[in-house]
């Protein structure tokens, strides 16, 4: 039932474009949707923003936020993506074996930003929004089935699988962030951590190694250890540099810093840091982990200035207790 009501809900949203909507039976087609939102005649961004909205259930504000750009922006992203699929004619079907290749970077990226505002909630008091995040693996399995010789769509489902995983120890009984350093790894789901271990090594035998198969052979490193102790952070390190050159991506460079400091320790990885401060100086994720550094560095008063900088713009909830939380406790250790 839960199934059939989901499907009229997205036939009505392809109604709603005056696309054709076909298949009245109990048939799953979430996968032709996504298809369909990530047709030719977008952009990749219209076409992301379009699939996180009609697919993902996303809010426009949620999208917006994962895009970093104004509310009534995206809403008019969207609504023109609409207005293009409906003019381009699409049919809901699965599209030929070409189109489909031209339309799976946009896809990977969709499923990509879904996973993880269901994995880190961009707004709420929840810290994860499991719903999204196992939709996200839904789509991606699905995907996989339409497509099991392409690498990076592979490594995609392996690194959602291996970060889901540790969702049941990510939050305490009172529902308080609990860091990754920190979570009793004996809550980790077993299964997910060895479909996503098996998964990962089929995508890593398909040959060239992208930016997915990448984040998950680091997600890998970690949930292999036993302890946090037992974290090979040299090896983490050399994927994120094999990443960061994969990517170009400041966000990538941020987390390679905390990579940096694990395993060259913290002044090291400050120089990281401040590198990507023209890039990432206003977000909150940036003065988290140049916080966590300067604590690490022995730096209390800074330290506790950037974390609760950091708690001052979160808009996640629990991210915001935890850094304020923190903040607290280094002011409290280093007596100021």
């Amino acid at each position: 039932m839960a199934q059939r009501l989901a499907r009229r809900a997205r036939e009505a949203r392809v109604i709603a474009w005056d696309v054709p909507a076909v298949d009245p039976d109990d048939r799953d087609d979430s996968l032709v949707l996504l298809l369909l939102c990530c047709h030719a005649s977008l952009t990749p961004a219209s076409a992301i923003a379009l699939t996180l909205r009609a697919v993902g259930g996303l809010t426009t504000a949620e999208i917006a936020h994962a895009f970093l750009v104004p509310e009534p922006t995206m809403a008019q992203r969207i609504s023109r993506a609409k207005a293009t699929v409906r003019a381009s004619g699409a049919r809901f079907r699965m599209p030929p074996a070409a189109d489909l290749d031209a339309r799976l970077p946009s896809v990977l990226h969709v499923l990509y930003l879904v996973f993880n505002e269901g994995h880190t909630s961009s707004r709420g008091v929840q810290l994860r929004r499991v719903d999204l995040s196992r939709e996200a693996i839904r789509l991606a399995r699905l995907l996989v089935a339409a497509v099991p010789d392409h690498a990076e769509a592979t490594g995609l489902l392996a690194l959602m699988l291996l970060l889901e995983a540790r969702g049941p120890a990510r939050t305490d009984g009172r529902g308080e962030l609990v860091p990754l350093p920190e979570q009793d790894r004996s809550l980790w789901d077993a299964d997910l951590v060895a479909e996503g271990l098996a998964v990962l090594d089929d995508a890593l035998a398909h040959g060239a190694v992208g930016n997915y198969q990448l984040q998950a052979a680091i997600a890998a490193v970690h949930d292999r250890a036993a302890t946090a102790a037992d974290t090979d952070w040299a090896e983490i390190l050399r994927l994120y540099e094999l990443l960061e050159r994969v990517t170009r991506n400041p966000v990538v460079t941020l987390n390679r810093a905390v990579a940096v400091a694990m395993a060259q320790g913290p002044d090291a990885a400050l120089a990281v840091v401040d590198a990507v401060e023209p890039d990432l100086g206003a977000t909150h994720r940036w003065l988290a982990v140049r916080g966590r550094l300067l604590e690490m560095a022995g730096r209390s008063d800074e330290a506790a200035q950037h974390l609760e900088r950091a708690a001052g713009i979160a808009t996640n909830e629990a991210e915001r207790r935890h850094l304020a939380s923190r903040a607290a406790a280094v002011r409290r250790a280093g007596g100021s």
